[in-house]
């Protein structure tokens, strides 16, 4: 993600927000302060699809994204706004998330595709989508709150303008203004406004709380993980985050939708689970792999190791680890291409008076290093000569104390950087999802041990066919694994 992206989202939400008049709700009919017209909508949801774009890339499988445009065009055509230009897209991420902008754009990334197991469980979360839109809730919402990491604390150490991007940030952690849901009453209507349009396109309604049993499940896992591994569980945007497992309200408004007859309702099972195969599970391999958080980039031939039991966020332009109470983090981003490593530090941070530059090397690669604080922030920083360009790697802390305690590990990280063993090589090949079909005595630990995810595999591969947690296959079933 380019800096402050969904940041520059938000604030483009709120300029428009000065703009003040009512407007009619597309599903109500009633007058609404909304403060946008259409127009306006539209017009912010294209500026910002572009800087979503730059965040998560599209995911390179033209089947794929025909496959979900088709699903979706025929449920927005069914929709209050059958006439909006409606876009959707796939992105490559592993997030299990779904999310909308105003004017039609919705985004469903590839992580909660390996967790769905019909193309009407895939209607049912890009039916919920739409129906924010139809609702106008991005432009309902009176304010949009961006979620600050420990990046905003610290503030920018790089000079506006180094390597092109204008005001870049090691420190920048990904935003969740647009992506962490509208509250419990939007997601209510947005999940009764699916319902209908899921009963109207001649799929179950019932698919709206099938879908949201299947990722309440891998909330649950992810939940007990988290405890496992010291960090905090994961929280997903809206319809994954809002709703109790067994919520009589959620039942009630998807219930709603039973007036429109349904016969022979469309579930496409298998056609789904074909469209599936052979996508990446996990980490892309454009944006490098991470294994135990050592993070190997096949492409580019390098390797850094991140410290054990941090949150690891794989982002298209760098990679952040974060410290189990936030404090601190770790950063890797390519740099400039041209130029000497000590003079790239020197000429291209931003740094309190103070700051200690030497040359050096890591791993007997050309190298730079500087110590100091930004804005009374310690910051360790090194850039390295690697494949014929400068990676840049950053130790960051909250404060003096955090500083102190995490110094070594910090150290530790930066001098990691290394370029990728052949064994290495091997494990940075990323893992794809490939189908099977269940035999007699086939079962889900028999499958875990042929797979390549460790001590985790059997909840992740039950997770991924409504088997956890303790399901089994069928005879005949068709079942994602992963290869």
């Amino acid at each position: 993600m380019k800096p402050h992206v969904l940041s520059r989202i938000a604030a483009a939400i709120a300029g428009v927000l000065l703009l003040t008049h009512c407007a009619q709700n597309p599903v109500t009919g009633d007058k609404d302060f909304v403060l946008m017209s259409e127009q306006q909508e539209i017009q912010m949801g294209a500026k910002a699809h572009q800087d979503v774009l730059k965040e998560y890339a599209a995911l390179d499988n033209p089947g794929l994204q025909a496959y979900v445009d088709e699903v979706g065009q025929r449920l927005a055509a069914k929709s209050h706004r059958p006439d909006l230009k409606w876009h959707f897209t796939v992105v490559d991420s592993a997030d299990v998330n779904a999310f909308a902008l105003p004017g039609g754009y919705i985004y469903i990334t590839r992580g909660i595709m390996a967790y769905l197991n019909s193309e009407a469980e895939l209607a049912g979360v890009v039916g919920h989508e739409i129906g924010h839109v139809t609702a106008r809730h991005g432009v309902r919402q009176q304010s949009t709150s961006t979620a600050v990491g420990l990046g905003a604390v610290l503030g920018s150490i790089l000079v506006p303008g180094m390597n092109n991007q204008a005001g870049a940030s090691l420190l920048q952690t990904l935003g969740q203004a647009l992506t962490a849901g509208y509250g419990r009453e939007h997601e209510l209507e947005s999940d009764r406004l699916g319902a209908q349009y899921l009963a109207k396109t001649g799929y179950q309604p019932q698919a709206m709380i099938e879908v949201i049993s299947v990722l309440k499940d891998q909330e649950l896992f992810d939940a007990e993980l988290a405890k496992q591994e010291g960090r905090e569980p994961r929280r997903y945007h809206g319809t994954f985050s809002t709703h109790p497992s067994n919520d009589a309200r959620l039942k009630q408004v998807v219930g709603e939708a039973a007036k429109y007859q349904v016969e022979n309702p469309r579930e496409g099972r298998n056609e789904f689970l074909q469209k599936m195969a052979g996508v990446h599970f996990g980490d892309s391999p454009d944006q490098g792999v991470i294994r135990n958080n050592l993070f190997m980039h096949e492409k580019l031939g390098l390797a850094l190791q991140f410290p054990a039991g941090w949150q690891v966020r794989n982002r298209p332009d760098r990679v952040v680890a974060i410290s189990p109470k936030g404090d601190a983090l770790v950063e890797l981003r390519q740099g400039p291409k041209q130029g000497k490593p000590i003079d790239t530090l020197q000429k291209g941070l931003k740094l309190d008076a103070g700051a200690r530059y030497d040359s050096g090397d890591i791993k007997g690669y050309p190298a730079a290093f500087a110590a100091g604080a930004q804005k009374g922030k310690p910051v360790l920083v090194a850039a390295v000569a690697f494949g014929g360009t400068q990676y840049l790697i950053a130790g960051m802390a909250k404060d003096a104390a955090t500083y102190n305690r995490e110094r070594n590990t910090l150290r530790a990280a930066i001098n990691s950087f290394q370029g990728l063993s052949e064994t290495q090589r091997q494990q940075a090949r990323p893992h794809t999802i490939q189908l099977v079909n269940a035999q007699r005595g086939t079962t889900m630990a028999s499958l875990a041990a042929r797979s390549p995810l460790g001590k985790h595999a059997e909840s992740q591969l039950r997770l991924m066919n409504d088997l956890y947690p303790a399901g089994e296959p069928q005879p005949g079933q068709l079942l994602k694994v992963v290869q």
